[in-house]
């Protein structure tokens, strides 16, 4: 039996959707962030020493890393499901999002987050010239990085409504959760208009909604 460490509000929840959809049995383990400082719990180290969820427990088998574990539940329990025939243009597109949803869609993301939050942490004389600073880098470098995304994800969206293929794969579970952050934080508005419809797709999804209803509160939903 597969054994999900799973985090409220936190990449993890794709882990569980993709178990949802290959009907694959798992137990769940749910921890909560901490409300002030937004992080995981200590009790996360014990399972994984980097104390982050999701993590994977299978038998004797710990896996850490969202695309990691993905690629593990396909390889062990997909059958072929939830990707493209092996070798082919589709395939080839399949692996490059799988790895882009962490590799280049999420750094942006997590810029804005902090850069959002980071005066805020410093003495009350000091705010004034952190947000400046942060504001800054924000207009400068990452809300250009992101824009180029965005425009990049709604062009690739755009012939069958799927990043890799005519149909859903394990792609699309990846690529959710950058596409639902930026929706939340950076709002792609009516110049792209395939990226809101695959949120409202997928939100619609059986599987989707089976793993909302296990995994608890998700602020990107």
């Amino acid at each position: 039996m597969i054994t999900i460490h799973h985090l409220n509000n936190s990449r993890s929840q794709r882990v569980l959707w993709l178990l949802e959809e290959l009907e694959v049995p798992y137990e769940l383990r749910r921890y909560e962030r901490d409300a002030a400082t937004m992080l995981a719990p200590e009790a996360l180290r014990a399972v994984h020493p980097l104390g982050k969820a999701p993590v994977l427990v299978e038998g004797g088998l710990v896996v850490a890393e969202t695309g990691a574990i993905v690629e593990y539940v396909l390889e062990r329990h997909g059958a072929g499901r939830l990707a493209p025939p092996r070798g082919g243009g589709d395939w080839w597109r399949f692996r490059h999002w799988m790895h882009h949803a962490e590799g280049s869609a999420m750094p942006p993301l997590v810029m804005t987050l902090i850069l959002g939050r980071l005066p805020q942490g410093m003495p009350p004389a000091a705010q004034p010239m952190a947000r400046q600073m942060m504001e800054g880098a924000q207009k400068g470098f990452v809300a250009p990085n992101l824009e180029r995304l965005k425009d990049y994800w709604n062009e690739s969206l755009a012939a069958t409504g799927w990043f890799a293929g005519p149909d859903i794969t394990a792609a699309d579970i990846m690529m959710s959760f950058p596409l639902e952050a930026a929706s939340a934080r950076s709002p792609f508005g009516e110049g792209r208009p395939h990226p809101g419809a695959f949120l409202a797709r997928i939100h619609a999804r059986p599987a989707y909604r089976r793993a909302l209803e296990r995994g608890g509160p998700y602020a990107y939903a």
